[in-house]
């Protein structure tokens, strides 16, 4: 999508500027004091960091951190951590933000991101095709959720229920990630051990 845009250099407008410089699964561990040196030089050179925190990354470190100096850990009824009591984006912000000397931060939740940027024409072809099955599944009384089934060679069709469960562990070999880590620098990381 930034390549769709027209960039006013001039005024300060870059591509950079509004590119991301980190992201962070859970499946990869973060090394915090390596990424604050990347993320630093980064800043030097751009004048701000975009990082992408996905939910319930960096949450086994935090968890860690609260423990050592004796900080109670909320857990729900399961005993799973509450990742919105911890908070791991502003935990990370306050972590990173004196490392690389950011004078502010601002922690975005990525559905209100996701909703401020307009659809593309790609976009509008996978909502038009995805509305298309959805009604045609709705007309026939088949339940599901419709999207691209990655089991299926990305075919639009309606995914069970069952296969569409959370928990499932992120993919980390995926070539699309693995190049998209490679395109802003940042190296891949050890699996965490929870994943």
């Amino acid at each position: 999508m930034l390549d769709e845009i027209t960039w006013l250099p001039e005024f300060g407008l870059t591509r950079n500027h509004r590119d991301i410089h980190a992201v962070f699964v859970p499946e990869l561990e973060i090394d915090i004091a390596d990424e604050a040196s990347r993320l630093s030089n980064v800043m030097d050179q751009v004048g701000n960091v975009n990082i992408f925190l996905s939910e319930g990354a960096g949450v086994d470190s935090i968890v860690e951190k609260m423990r050592s100096s004796g900080e109670a850990i909320p857990l729900d009824p399961f005993g799973h951590v509450k990742i919105d009591k911890i908070n791991p984006g502003e935990w990370f912000a306050n972590q990173f933000a004196p490392m690389i000397k950011a004078e502010k931060v601002l922690v975005q939740k990525s559905g209100y991101f996701a909703r401020s940027a307009p659809a593309n024409a790609a976009d509008r072809k996978l909502i038009q095709d995805c509305a298309v099955v959805a009604v045609q599944a709705a007309l026939a009384g088949i339940s599901g959720l419709v999207g691209p089934d990655d089991d299926q060679g990305g075919l639009i069709r309606v995914c069970e229920f069952q296969r569409v469960a959370g928990g499932k562990p992120f993919d980390t070999e995926q070539i699309w990630f693995e190049q998209l880590l490679s395109q802003i620098g940042q190296p891949k990381g050890k699996p965490a051990k929870t994943h």
